[in-house]
Order: C-alpha cells, then sequence, then structure tokens
C-alpha cells in the first residue's frame, strides 16, 4: 500500500495535478507490484516562498516547478525496480506534461506491512 504525497508551486491546473499523480500510480502499478486500484494520493499546492529548496544539488538545476514526491510504501524493493521507477516518472513527465527531468525529487519511505490499517482500526496486512 503505498501513501503519495506530491508537493507542488501552487496555479497548475487540476488536469495538470491529475495528470501528475496518475504518472505515479502507472508507474507504481507497472514497475515496483503494486496492485491495481492500491491508489491513495495526496496532491498539495504551496506559494512559492513555501517551498524551500536549493537552487541546484548534484547536477540538477530546479526552477519554480520543482515537484517533490514522496512514497511511503512497504520494504522490499529492489534497487533495479526503484531505478526503472525513477525513470518511468521523470520520463514520462516530460512526455505527458513538458516538465523538466531536473525538476522531479523524488523520495521512497519503506516500512513494514504492520504498519497500515486500512479502516475500522485493523491491520489488515499484519501477520
Amino acid at each position: 500500500m503505498p501513501f503519495v504525497r506530491i508537493d507542488l508551486r501552487r496555479g497548475k491546473s487540476k488536469e495538470y495535478r491529475k495528470t501528475l499523480g496518475e504518472i505515479v500510480y502507472a508507474a507504481m502499478t507497472a514497475l515496483i507490484n503494486v496492485p491495481q486500484d492500491d491508489k491513495f494520493q495526496v496532491i498539495t499546492e504551496h506559494d512559492r516562498e513555501d517551498l524551500n529548496h536549493a537552487e541546484s544539488y548534484l547536477g540538477n538545476r530546479y526552477s519554480e516547478d520543482v515537484v517533490f514526491i514522496q512514497i511511503t510504501l512497504n520494504a522490499g524493493r529492489s534497487t533495479e525496480m526503484k531505478k526503472a521507477f525513477y525513470k518511468r516518472i521523470v520520463d514520462e513527465y516530460q512526455k505527458q506534461l513538458d516538465g523538466r527531468p531536473d525538476d522531479i525529487v523524488i523520495n521512497l519511505v519503506e516500512t513494514a506491512k504492520e504498519n497500515w490499517s486500512f479502516g475500522h482500526g485493523i491491520a489488515q496486512y499484519a501477520t
């Protein structure tokens, strides 16, 4: 069960935000073994002054359109799967939203399965 948070600059259209969420969801189902309908996303817009980041880092130069994507998910994906996942998101961001590859920052937070409840106060995946 991934829980996705996408933070970006205020002013993008609802279609842009929806497409960005769908790009992430499609990459999760295609590349990191996330089942269909396992979609929980919060997309939040911020005023420019509320996104505090370096102008550049590790050879990347960030624009006003920087997007922060943080995904909390169960542990267990290989490094190769994660690399392919990151690349797919950036490739589709460029293709579908004409975005700059430097402007996508992704962070995965891995957790144990018993740390989730999908309702009723039950840890459905706890063994």
